[in-house]
């Protein structure tokens, strides 16, 4: 398998395999491994054939159990499962989150850089709610594509966006039949390191002139206190080299101050519901890594906001 090195730019895209497309995969994965926990507190039978389907050998071999942790040692061990928790307490958040919004009443969802989550073929969505995934055209053809053949059906009423977030997605998500009358339900999920800070602020501002009172979103930032987004790359890179896998990925994160994710959005009239990850591990009952290396972990914010 090639190396691949990831520098960021202006405008660059990117499929399953590469750059932004390949941390997409890469969380397929620890969704895979999640869901064949003894104790599982996700459920995604799509991640698994959908990793099997981008064909990076690498995680192909992870997710058909042909790497294992034992292979590379302990620490491949330790650190293969803290990043399937971590990963699994993510999703299982996320997953909370869009079936509490749509208990409420909420008849639409938004995720945004959707890239191989199967949240609208795997959820209980109510009859009738629109879910809408935005992400790069290349990765929205490739995972309609994947599903059809695997022969799965949506859960909800599925609408694609396929459109760079960096672009005019607001418009497009409107031609798409989305109604900025009507409450939604956001997702930025795994998604802020991979935008500049100032493209960060732009994406609140969209959701929030695109949110009608009663709406709902969830993302996680990282406090300010914590390392920088290059030593978050790098770390999360060594965790994986250690696995055998050659992917680079501390060049994709981009640097730079970053406005406090709850306190901007307290600022621009949404009510914002705090919590630090180290939580919401109790609360799915999963052991919070105690590794000096795994810090990033540690500083981690889940938010769920509520347009008033």
């Amino acid at each position: 398998m090639t190396h691949m090195g990831n520098t960021r730019f202006e405008s660059d895209t990117w499929d399953l395999a590469s750059s932004v497309g390949a941390t997409a995969t890469m969380v397929a994965v620890a969704r895979a491994l999640a869901t064949e926990h003894p104790d599982p507190i996700i459920n995604d039978p799509f991640a698994a054939p959908l990793v099997r389907a981008v064909g990076i050998d690498f995680f192909t071999r992870v997710v058909d159990g042909e790497i294992t942790p034992t292979d590379t040692g302990e620490t491949g061990e330790v650190e293969l499962q803290t990043e399937t928790d971590s990963l699994a307490v993510r999703t299982r958040f996320f997953d909370d989150f869009f079936v509490n919004a749509a208990a409420a009443g909420i008849g639409q969802a938004v995720i945004l850089a959707a890239g191989l989550d199967a949240r609208a073929y795997r959820l209980a969505w109510p009859p009738g709610t629109a879910v809408y995934e935005i992400d790069q055209p290349k990765v929205i053809a490739f995972k309609t594509e994947t599903m059809a053949k695997l022969g799965a059906e949506p859960t909800a009423e599925r609408r694609t966006v396929s459109i760079d977030l960096r672009e005019d997605w607001p418009a497009a998500l409107r031609e798409s039949g989305f109604d900025d009358t009507k409450p939604a339900a956001w997702s930025a999920e795994g998604l802020l390191m991979y935008l500049p800070p100032e493209a960060q602020d732009r994406l609140f501002d969209h959701i929030t002139a695109l949110s009608a009172p009663g709406s709902q979103l969830a993302t996680e930032y990282h406090p300010d206190t914590g390392p920088t987004m290059a030593e978050r790359g790098r770390a999360m890179n060594e965790r994986w080299s250690n696995l055998g896998c050659d992917i680079d990925m501390s060049g994709l994160f981009y640097e730079g101050e970053r406005n406090n994710v709850a306190e901007y959005l307290g600022g621009r009239g949404w009510q914002v519901a705090p919590r630090p990850r180290r939580e919401l591990f109790a609360d799915y009952g999963r052991p919070f890594p105690t590794d000096q290396e795994l810090a990033a972990f540690r500083n981690i914010v889940s938010v769920i906001a509520t347009r008033s």
